[in-house]
């Protein structure tokens, strides 16, 4: 047996403890990432038996916590980022002003020195990359206006967080009271004046360099035809800037990477590169949360209960508070208010790195480290059921709103036989435009509030809401439908779809979309009457022209053949 294998042991022994604890979790109808932190803690250190490296375990969860990020930026675009600016750029600063205060204020009742309230009170005022992606992604809102508020604010938190880990060995000896120190004012403007800089020269290299060189070598990497190549090439991007920004420009390695996707969405090939980075970034996405696990020491529960339980109020109540009532203030809608606030009532990646430097810089304890693991943890595991509740929650506090602020959502339709467009994007707009020109009716089933509100300006019939969610589906009067078109690009997502819709319409024609054979199969098995599948309808639209070519017939109408680009 080769003795340099900590690596392969950190790999093997984490992902099949997390499958064997996932597998339980959801058996326990618990959501999977129950299981993924129960099998960190039962191949830490803190547990009997086999005992993981921690450090690997941690860097093979910083690699999931940049592919993810970098599969955010393929999604997001400069424009989605200003478009959300005035919502995410005052909430976040907000936020964090008002954990960060409330971490102290609760330390000082603890006797604990400023010093130590501040890095505890930073770490838990900035949420999970990882937990707040796979909520939305799980909902299906992170392309939603709403997920790219929430995404948006999870950007501004990074940026204040980057700022802090770099300010806080300078403000140290000042907050530890070591030698009498007093503060250098000039030594603060200039450490923060350096960090900004560096901000925006990496900012300036993106938007400028970036954007014209990483779309062309994907174009010139892409005409090779090797998928190897390619797949190498949008991993070396990921990894590789995200590493340059954080050794060359003291910038996050998450937010290196977010910025790399952003720029990569500029190319044409950003589905293609977005399909590559998958795989990856959901097997070490799991391997986060098993490093998270890991570095819990459950004794903490025992010693310090009531500790641990003002912790996590902090977290899911305060941070909660906060955020829905600045996304109020600023004149969202309470179903966006109440989305971006459960989102991020959880604390994660940053949290944990700012409490390691605390430890570093005698900042904080080890009960104050084992204290922001815990909120960590129980924050984590109780996100999921929090964010179920925000439609019931939603619908309760807005019966008493005022008219000037109507829910997004409206009363189920009375229709009869008509079609439910579940998205309306490219694709269902296209089908929406075919139906209006025969004057058939249709209701479209659309989370995007801002979609909602445009097609409901143009006097279509629109529900607001999740399709997966059989409630949403009622008020699209599924039951007396007489066909599903399900237009959204999701895998998962339409496969929730399907399922929920054949259990309340079992004879309901069914029309879904895909991108790939595996789910195509998949809808099918759960139902689907048609399944269209994008290379096959292209290749029987490429036959037909073929044979008309051929044989000298007419080609075939261009219009009434499904579009590529589309389908």
């Amino acid at each position: 047996m080769p003795h340099h294998t900590d690596l392969i042991a950190a790999l093997a022994v984490g992902l099949t403890m997390a499958l064997a604890f996932g597998l339980l979790a959801t058996r326990l109808r618990l959501p999977p990432l129950v299981g993924y932190l129960l099998a960190g803690m039962a191949v830490g250190p803190f547990t009997p038996g086999f005992v993981a490296n921690p450090e690997i375990a941690t860097q093979l969860a910083e690699i999931g916590v940049i592919l993810l990020m970098f599969g955010v930026g393929l999604h997001f675009s400069f424009g989605d980022l200003l478009a959300v600016r005035r919502l995410a750029v005052p909430g976040a600063l907000v936020q964090i002003a008002v954990a960060t205060a409330l971490g102290v204020g609760i330390t000082q009742l603890w006797g604990w020195s400023l010093g130590q309230g501040l890095v505890f009170g930073l770490a838990l005022s900035v949420a999970s990359t990882v937990v707040l992606l796979r909520a939305l992604e799980e909902r299906g809102t992170l392309d939603t206006h709403t997920g790219r508020v929430a995404v948006g604010w999870l950007v501004v938190e990074d940026l204040v967080m980057v700022l802090a880990l770099v300010l806080l060995p300078a403000v140290a000896p000042l907050l530890t009271g070591e030698g009498g120190a007093s503060p250098d004012t000039a030594a603060l403007l200039t450490t923060l004046g350096v960090t900004i800089g560096k901000v925006l020269v990496f900012l300036a290299l993106m938007l400028v360099v970036g954007r014209r060189f990483i779309p062309w070598m994907l174009a010139r990497v892409a005409r090779l035809g090797s998928r190897e190549l390619f797949t190498l090439t949008v991993l070396g991007t990921a990894l590789g800037i995200a590493y340059g920004a954080g050794v060359l420009f003291d910038v996050s390695f998450a937010l290196g990477a977010f910025l790399a996707g952003v720029v990569v969405n500029e190319s044409r090939f950003a589905h293609h590169a977005a399909e590559d980075a998958l795989p990856f970034q959901d097997a070490f996405a799991v391997l986060f949360f098993v490093s998270v696990g890991m570095l819990f020491n459950p004794s903490i529960l025992l010693s310090a209960p009531l500790l641990v339980i003002a912790t996590a109020l902090i977290i899911i109540v305060g941070k909660t508070l906060a955020a829905f009532v600045i996304v109020r203030m600023l004149r969202s809608p309470v179903s966006t208010a109440l989305t971006v606030a459960f989102s991020l009532a959880q604390i994660g990646e940053f949290s944990f790195i700012l409490a390691t430097l605390g430890r570093d810089l005698n900042l904080l304890t080890e009960q104050g480290q084992n204290l922001i693991l815990a909120g960590a943890i129980i924050s984590i595991t109780l996100n999921p059921f929090l964010l179920r509740l925000t439609e019931p929650l939603g619908r309760w506090l807005e019966r008493g709103a005022a008219p000037a602020n109507p829910s997004p959502e409206t009363a189920p339709v009375t229709l009869t036989g008509h079609a439910v467009i579940v998205g309306y994007g490219r694709v269902g707009r296209l089908v929406g435009q075919a139906l209006l020109a025969r004057q058939l009716p249709f209701v479209v089933v659309e989370q995007d509030d801002t979609v909602t509100s445009t097609l409901r300006e143009e006097g279509l019939n629109v529900i607001y809401g999740d399709a997966a969610r059989t409630q949403v589906l009622a008020q699209a009067g599924l039951a007396h439908a007489g066909t599903v078109v399900i237009a959204t690009p999701d895998a998962v997502q339409a496969q929730l779809i399907t399922e929920h819709v054949r259990r309340v319409n079992p004879s309901v024609h069914l029309i879904a979309r895909t991108h790939d054979e595996h789910t195509r199969r998949a809808l099918w098995d759960l139902g689907a009457t048609e399944v269209l599948y994008s290379e096959h309808e292209l290749g029987q639209a490429l036959g037909e022209h073929a044979v008309s070519a051929l044989t000298g017939r007419a080609s075939p109408d261009p219009d009434a053949l499904p579009s590529p680009a589309g389908a």
